[in-house]
């Protein structure tokens, strides 16, 4: 255990976690909605800092980032638990392993060991996955320090739910995160997460501003937020962040406690991929679906196929100095 970051002392021993957005106001001997932060005597202390639940080499392209050292490896961390609790999980055994049967899973592994093994599988970054990170900060924030005097980049995929201070601590540390925007509905995010979506679009707009490169996902679930309003709606707010911002899109399978819905059909999923593309995005992305055209990244002022991919595989890569060699546009990205 480890005295957590971001919190408050109050009356009665509570506190009052300040880590994302839903600001937990937590009792003596009490944890937060993630499970893995617990009050102990007016102390709020992380029960997962250093302790890996899973650790792989991953192409960073699975994060998914199309736009961000493509064709590069990332080393993946996550410690047990979520600050969500999507009915659509996907990483259900981990993510909801405090809240579903009561335990806290994980080898010691230390953020020195962290940076140790991404050197030494030949890793150019680290990425905080598989489980939300918010929910293993300090852990995140002493491994990605670390990495960045070292020359590693550090990477977030998560859902979007930290507050403006967790943000401004991470900031000198964080390259790149994927963020899922899972709706542009409040109700969505309350019925399905457990939250709401205004701090969400904040953390976007905030990680846009502070110059950390930026993609948004989106798991397009049918009868769900799958209408092209729904759809067109996430395309108009990402457009407000730039244009140039990348959208993945990706086929829903059943999962978790959301068995009674179908897998989105592939047509659905290049819907959505052409209502992004007409909303003015420059490039917008179809996941879950091998194969389909809308893995490429194309040039989107001449059409050209710049990088061409198998699955998270890069199988051509034509960019020339940061731009499409037939019209010269440049292509957005870090290291692209």
């Amino acid at each position: 255990m480890r005295e957590a970051m971001l919190y408050e002392n109050m009356e009665n021993k509570k506190v009052q976690c300040h880590l994302c957005a839903h600001r937990c106001v937590i009792k003596d001997q009490k944890r937060g909605i993630c499970g893995v932060r617990e009050n102990q005597g007016g102390r709020l202390q992380t029960l997962v800092y250093a302790r890996a639940i899973a650790r792989h080499v991953d192409p960073v392209e699975k994060k998914p980032l199309f736009h961000f050292q493509p064709g590069s490896r990332t080393y993946s961390i996550a410690t047990v638990g979520c600050n969500f609790h999507c009915l659509f999980c996907q990483n259900a055994d981990i993510a909801q392993m405090p809240r579903e049967i009561k335990r806290i899973m994980g080898e010691e592994f230390t953020p020195e060991q962290v940076v140790l093994a991404a050197r030494q599988t030949g890793c150019r970054s680290i990425s905080y996955t598989y489980t939300e990170p918010t929910v293993f900060f300090e852990y995140a924030y002493e491994t990605a320090k670390q990495a960045h005097a070292l020359g590693l980049k550090n990477i977030f995929v998560t859902n979007g739910y930290m507050t403006p201070e967790a943000l401004n601590i991470i900031n000198p540390y964080l390259d790149a995160a994927n963020v899922d925007l899972k709706a542009h509905s409040d109700d969505f995010y309350k019925s399905q997460c457990g939250a709401n979506l205004a701090p969400v679009l904040n953390s976007l707009q905030k990680l846009k501003a502070m110059g950390v490169w930026l993609e948004v996902t989106t798991l397009v679930i049918p009868t769900i937020n799958d209408s092209d309003r729904e759809l067109k709606e996430i395309a108009q707010f990402i457009k407000q962040l730039g244009p140039e911002t990348p959208w993945h899109v990706s086929r829903f399978h059943p999962t978790f406690r959301l068995t009674s819905v179908p897998r989105t059909p592939v047509e659905t999923v290049k819907r959505a991929r052409e209502i992004g593309l007409r909303a003015g995005l420059h490039y917008v992305y179809t996941g879950n679906v091998p194969g389909d055209e809308g893995e490429k990244t194309l040039c989107h002022q001449c059409g050209k196929v710049l990088i061409d991919r198998i699955g998270f595989s890069t199988a051509h890569y034509s960019i020339r100095d940061g731009s499409c060699p037939d019209c010269e546009t440049p292509v957005a990205g870090v290291e692209i």
